[in-house]
Order: structure tokens, then C-alpha cells, then sequence
């Protein structure tokens, strides 16, 4: 790239959140896609299916919870673009993180109020701080199945603007995070 916003130019964010960025990513590309089978999949097979959906998922809440510290911890290069374009880039952010600490969040709650309690990876029980609640469980998965939709929605915005500033612009947007 002859342009002078190669990759080399560009500020380039800590290696700790490039390598928690790639992480969620990767993770949320598995989890999301075995959540939407579940209800597709046999009986006898279903269960297993949550229990990695939603060990996943409760993996990426940590992550992200790390992620969110790590981030608070230090700045981020600055970002280009007009001031309406950082506004929009903030607010996606913003909802990204939002969304991915509330979906791991109620899916865990309506998992234990539906009854059940999480066995992380089947390797132990996690805690259950409502237990079984079958008055708010209908209403978690709903918020959970919600987040979903919402957070795929991000993600489409998120990667369009990415594909947008590296192939349209030409600039170091996408370089920051790699």
C-alpha cells in the first residue's frame, strides 16, 4: 500500500486487548451459531449443545469483564475519521461491550432460573445466584434471545465499517486491532 496511512504508520492498540479483541471474536463466532441451532438439533443430542453454548458463554463474559479493565487501564490510539464518524465508532463500541457482558449475563440467569444450573465445560457447577425462578426465566431468555439479534446487528455494523476504512479508504483503521 502506497498510502501513507500503511500499517506501519498506525498506532496500533495494546497487545493485550488486540489479543482479547480476537478472542471474543473468535469465541462469540462459535457460540452465537450453536445457540441459533439449539432449537434445531435432536433431543438427545440438546443438551450437550447448551452445555457448550452456554460455557462459552460464560467464558466470554469473563473475557470481556478482563477486556473492560484492560481497556480502562490505558488509552487507545486516536481514532480517525470526523466527528460524526468517532461518535458512531464510540456509540457501536460502546453497545459491542454493552451487549457482550449482557448477553453471557442473562443467558447464565435464565439458565439457572429455567432450573438448571451451569455446568461450566462439565468440569464444575457455578454458582447459582437466583436459582430456579420460573416467574423471570421466560423473560431472561427473552432478553438473552433479544441481545442476540441486536448484538449480530453490531457485529454486521462493526465489520462493515472495518472492511469500509481498509478497503474503500485505504487507511489504518483496521491495522489498530491486528
Amino acid at each position: 500500500m502506497e498510502n501513507s496511512k500503511n500499517s506501519d504508520a498506525v498506532v496500533r492498540h495494546r497487545p493485550a486487548l488486540r489479543l482479547l479483541h480476537w478472542l471474543v471474536a473468535a469465541l462469540v463466532l462459535v457460540t452465537w451459531p450453536l445457540g441459533l441451532m439449539i432449537g434445531f438439533v435432536k433431543d438427545d443430542v440438546k443438551l450437550d449443545f447448551y452445555l457448550v453454548h452456554e460455557s462459552i458463554g460464560f467464558l466470554v463474559l469473563w473475557i470481556m469483564l478482563l477486556r473492560i479493565g484492560v481497556r480502562l487501564t490505558g488509552s487507545a490510539p486516536p481514532s480517525e475519521g470526523s466527528a460524526i464518524e468517532r461518535m458512531t465508532a464510540g456509540s457501536v463500541h460502546g453497545l459491542l461491550y454493552l451487549f457482550l457482558v449482557l448477553m453471557p449475563v442473562t443467558g447464565f440467569l435464565a439458565t439457572n432460573a429455567h432450573g438448571f444450573p451451569l455446568q461450566w465445560f462439565g468440569l464444575f457447577t457455578v454458582w447459582s445466584p437466583i436459582g430456579k425462578s420460573p416467574d423471570i426465566a421466560w423473560t431472561l431468555s427473552a432478553i438473552h434471545e433479544t441481545s442476540a439479534w441486536i448484538l449480530l446487528t453490531l457485529f454486521a455494523l462493526h465489520l462493515g465499517a472495518a472492511l469500509f476504512h481498509h478497503i474503500l479508504r485505504r487507511d489504518g483503521t483496521l491495522y489498530r486491532i491486528l
